[in-house]
């Protein structure tokens, strides 16, 4: 019987017993999604399946679909089906683009995330922040990576690896060459037999690169990024997970244009900020001009940084907005299952008379 909190690597990060499964179904994990369908994992070989009707049902919260790092049950056929998503261990979720609430699920399963972003112009440490607040609650490490150390001064990336770990205290921290196989290797504390890692970052930021040299060959494309702002042009165009020799697993994701918050982020990575908003004078203090402030008194003084507090601010009344188009969400889902219950009710009361 295997540890509940061990991984197993020939199940591609399975921890614990294996389910009860009829003869007809198998437990895989979902390592790739197309518009065609999935592509999944049984420890054994990758395959093509289909999702089960209930999936694609009208309205169904795209959050309750498999998603790349899940572990599903596959139901044999031609072709193959999957019929169940297992209960997750955690997941890294951000909120889809539009005007409409939907939760869209980056990967499921994971133990590290690895924020990239390059020491060139991709180097932003507010995109990290968020990136950071949107890593809270996936229940994963996540890891700061800069990358293209081989493309600036030492100086430079000595500078901004300080100005990071400055507004990121105890993040783990790293600059590397994503094309140096050596350079990689501080990379291998993390990747153990059995945990899941997956790489964010923009386009650009040296993902794909970064997976063809832990994988020890090419199969991720890459191309260079523009020179005009060091930005790349979406390379990877799907989410993929990949069996490293190690034995850890390894999903590379697109970039990201858009990082929108859910709404359930508590926000921890500017718990400073919380603890010296706890120290004004007024418990509702806007941290403007009021007599006393703790918040206004550290960046006078130099111990918090003026941009980390605009970027607080600016995530906090973003979480708000999008808490309060959930909170709308779930009452409209409420209110359409009580009204479809009601329907249901008179119509079998019709049936009666």
């Amino acid at each position: 019987m295997q540890n509940e909190l061990q991984p197993d690597p020939g199940r591609f990060g399975w921890r614990g017993e294996l389910p009860a499964l009829a003869g007809a179904h198998c437990l895989a994990r979902v390592t790739a999604q197309h518009r065609a369908g999935y592509e999944v994992h049984d420890g054994t070989r990758t395959f093509n399946a289909q999702p089960a009707p209930r999936f694609l049902k009208r309205g169904l919260d795209p959050a309750e679909r498999p998603a790349v790092g899940d572990f599903v049950i596959v139901e044999s056929g031609s072709p193959p089906h999957i019929v169940e998503v297992l209960p997750r261990r955690g997941a890294l979720t951000r909120a889809a683009a539009g005007e409409r609430y939907t939760r869209q699920i980056i990967a499921a399963n994971i133990d590290i995330v690895f924020v990239l972003m390059g020491l060139d112009g991709d180097f932003n440490p507010a995109r990290a922040e968020r990136y950071l607040a949107l890593t809270e609650g996936s229940g994963a490490q996540p890891v700061i990576v800069l990358t293209k150390l081989d493309k600036v001064e030492a100086a430079h990336a000595g500078e901004a690896s300080a100005q990071l770990a400055a507004r990121l205290p105890g993040v783990p921290l790293h600059a590397i060459n994503g094309k140096d196989a050596a350079s990689v290797t501080v990379l291998d504390r993390y990747l153990q037999p059995g945990i899941t890692a997956v790489l964010v970052g923009s386009s650009g930021a040296g993902k794909s690169t970064l997976t063809n040299t832990l994988l020890g060959e090419s199969r991720m494309t890459t191309r260079e990024v523009r020179a005009s702002d060091d930005r790349g042009r979406h390379t990877t165009t799907h989410r993929a997970l990949l069996l490293l020799s190690c034995g850890a697993c390894l999903i590379d994701t697109p970039g990201m244009r858009e990082l929108k918050l859910t709404g359930e982020e508590e926000l921890d990575v500017f718990a400073d900020i919380d603890a010296l908003a706890a120290r004004c004078r007024f418990t509702d203090c806007n941290h403007g001009n009021e007599p006393g402030c703790a918040v206004r008194a550290a960046i006078e003084s130099g111990e918090l940084d003026a941009g980390r507090f605009r970027n607080y601010l600016k995530l906090r009344d973003e979480r708000e907005a999008q808490s309060d188009a959930l909170e709308a969400r779930l009452q409209r889902k409420g209110e359409s299952k009580a009204l479809s219950k009601g329907l249901r009710q008179l119509y079998r009361d019709r049936e009666r008379k």
